[in-house]
């Protein structure tokens, strides 16, 4: 029996050899990503939402981490598929957990990260669409799906983030001082990806 094998249910095993909703969907109504691959966990999400109804239609994801990671991301997706809006963000870490039949508990972080990137996703949809105000809050909010590759948390915890501003659609982002140069140029790099497809005018310094 290998040392993965032994880790995990047979649930997990299962959704890591066989995730659901694995891919890309093209033309998605929002892509969104968290997490960072120089921290080992990266996920990102594409939904296809019907406007009349506020349901996800689609959703399918990328997942480049562990087996923990594929199978939470897998179960996320499964349990949005089909849902309101509403209903998809009262999705649990929890909830993820229970289905696997258990994780490792230095693996519930995968769980996690999983149901943090659905509601960030969920979130810049209605951004995107409107339904929320692109504000100081929103962008702090999401913020937190960008890992510091230093601490292996979100900058906003990692006390990187010396200051935001909104002003219509353009957004600066100052760094704190400590930040070497190496790290300044992959939290911007993340940071405009997880603004990406908002039409803002994003600064990072």
């Amino acid at each position: 029996m290998s040392m993965t094998s032994a880790m995990y249910t047979e649930t997990v095993l299962d959704h890591f050899i066989n995730p659901r909703n694995a891919g890309q969907i093209k033309n998605a109504d929002v892509t969104c990503r968290i997490g960072s691959a120089a921290c080992g966990d990266l996920v990102r999400l594409y939904l296809k939402v019907d406007p009349k109804t506020d349901r996800i239609e689609d959703i399918k994801f990328e997942s480049y981490g562990c087996a923990a990671n594929i199978a939470s991301t897998s179960v996320t997706t499964e349990l949005a598929k089909g849902k309101s809006l509403e209903e998809a963000k009262k999705v649990r870490f929890k909830d993820v957990v229970e289905v696997l039949g258990g994780l490792p508990r230095h693996k519930v972080h995968c769980a996690q990260l999983a149901t943090a990137g659905l509601k960030a996703a969920i979130m810049k949809y209605e951004a995107k669409t409107g339904k929320i105000e692109v504000d100081e809050g929103f962008v702090r909010r999401m913020l937190a799906g960008v890992l510091d590759p230093a601490e292996g948390v979100n900058v906003v915890a990692a006390g990187r983030i010396r200051s935001i501003a909104v002003d219509g659609n353009k957004v600066e982002i100052l760094l704190t001082e400590d930040v070497d140069e190496e790290t300044a140029k992959v939290l911007a790099a993340d940071v405009r990806e997880v603004l990406d497809d908002l039409g803002l005018e994003v600064t990072v310094g």
